[in-house]
């Protein structure tokens, strides 16, 4: 059983003793803390949502009951998405939301996700004071007279709908025109309701969805990985369909597949959807150290400036409003649009990518070829207690001083067009280790290169 405890929300395994994995307890202390930090006398709102994992509907009773037990009004979305849930909070004007999903996680796991008030995650400071209060116990529960409200609302996934429609770069009559034929990986989740609706709101009627049923006993693992689309690609082939789409359970990460049966690459969603906007709206753009040069080329092309963000949802949306950036995002697959929410959200994603697809006028594999191919390699070095991390990093910073470098999270070198991000784990004893090149081989080379660099400055 695992419990993992940040800034941004309350992680862990299903079962178990109390702060050893997810327990009831848990979820209540922390989201009686959380509840009161946020609601005040002249707002109680607080908007609750769900994924459709298989703890959904007993931990969302333990939330709605415990917020109901602090004195705050519950705006219950039920079986929603995290960007829903998000753009629900600030159209509520609540004070702030919990949204109930594990996000890529398999689905023994669960979470509470927090957000403030503007529907964003938490900040570090408010974070710390929630784990604080619940650790503290200094919880106070409402009189049996001023006991909370539960209030059912389900028109937000055709408001979230509908703002997406109205988004001026998304082309509902070029992508009807198009009659696409999609395959969607709902991953037994909410993204089974919430993706065809999006398709059939946008004229696209020919859909066929995989993993369909939303029970939570996920078809595969949920991370829209490589290794876990084998059904989406072959079902794409199998149909002849023109494009393939995967999300993640919470519907905040997306991915695509070609009509020829491979990959789009997950980094590339962004870079795609960047690149459709660039050419309609001039600005910047942001994502974190860890995500592909390719973000960067298209937005010089397209005369913006790149800003790298240390990694995180919360560290991208402030950087994204520190520049004015006009779309940013992870290269998880996570597309942040400003103008709908500043928050990762796979249905709005999905319907800029239709609009750039249609508008483009060829396949998905040629829209692909337009871009610079990187690749990124993903390696792990377990780390000693006795290791002293400050000492490698100053140690390879003085190695390679004379290349760019960024400190900002952890230490990222780059080498022209090639880089490396080394960043310490916040869950592990590990440096996660991610490299790029515009081939495997050199990617693959720069990491083993750093790795021996790391092994060496420990020695010293």
């Amino acid at each position: 059983m695992a419990i993992l405890k940040t800034i941004s929300g309350i992680r862990g395994t299903i079962g178990g003793k109390e702060d050893e994995g997810l327990s009831p307890i848990d979820v209540v202390k922390y989201t009686a803390s959380f509840g009161q930090l946020m609601i005040t006398p002249s707002n109680k709102k607080i908007v609750v949502g769900r994924d459709g994992r298989m703890s959904g509907a007993m931990v969302h009773q333990l939330v709605t009951a415990t917020l109901q037990s602090i004195g705050a009004t519950i705006i219950d979305l039920g079986l929603s998405t995290t960007p829903t849930v998000e753009m629900a909070v600030k159209i509520e004007g609540a004070a702030g939301g919990i949204i109930l999903t594990a996000s890529h996680n398999p689905r023994e796991w669960n979470a509470l996700k927090l957000l403030n008030s503007n529907g964003e995650f938490i900040n570090a400071e408010i974070g710390q004071e929630v784990l604080a209060n619940a650790d503290n116990k200094s919880t106070v529960f409402a009189e049996v007279t001023e006991l909370g409200t539960v209030v059912t609302n389900n028109t937000y996934m055709q408001k979230h709908i509908d703002a997406i429609l109205a988004h001026p770069l998304v082309n509902v009559k070029a992508i009807a025109a198009k009659n696409f034929s999609v395959v969607v990986d709902a991953i037994n989740s909410t993204g089974a309701t919430f993706v065809p609706a999006l398709l059939n709101a946008l004229g696209v009627y020919n859909i066929t969805v995989i993993n369909d049923s939303v029970t939570g006993n996920f078809a595969h693992n949920p991370e829209p990985l490589p290794e876990n689309l084998k059904e989406l690609c072959s079902t794409v082939v199998d149909t002849k369909s023109h494009i393939g789409i995967a999300v993640d359970p919470d519907v905040d990460r997306l991915c695509f597949v070609n009509e020829d049966g491979s990959l789009f690459g997950e980094e590339y969603t962004l870079v795609a959807v960047a690149d459709y906007i660039l050419q309609h709206k001039k600005g910047n753009t942001v994502s974190n150290l860890s995500s592909t040069r390719a973000l960067r080329d298209v937005t010089e092309k397209h005369g913006g400036t790149y800003y790298a963000s240390a990694v995180g949802e919360v560290n991208v949306v402030s950087k994204m409003k520190e520049m004015h950036a006009v779309i940013g995002g992870e290269g998880n697959g996570g597309i942040i649009v400003p103008e709908l929410h500043y928050g990762r959200d796979a249905l709005i994603g999905i319907a800029l990518f239709l609009s750039h697809l249609a508008t483009f006028g060829k396949s998905m594999s040629q829209l692909r070829s337009t871009y610079p191919q990187y690749v990124i390699s993903k390696n792990k070095i377990e780390l000693d207690a006795s290791i002293d991390l400050q000492k490698i990093f100053t140690s390879l910073k003085e190695k390679y001083k004379a290349q760019p470098i960024n400190d900002i999270d952890g230490l990222k070198i780059e080498f022209g067009n090639d880089w490396v991000h080394l960043r310490p784990s916040n869950t592990e004893p590990i440096i996660r280790i991610y490299s790029e090149s515009s081939n495997d081989t050199t990617a693959e080379n720069i990491a083993r290169k750093i790795m021996i660099d790391i092994h060496e400055a420990s020695k010293a």
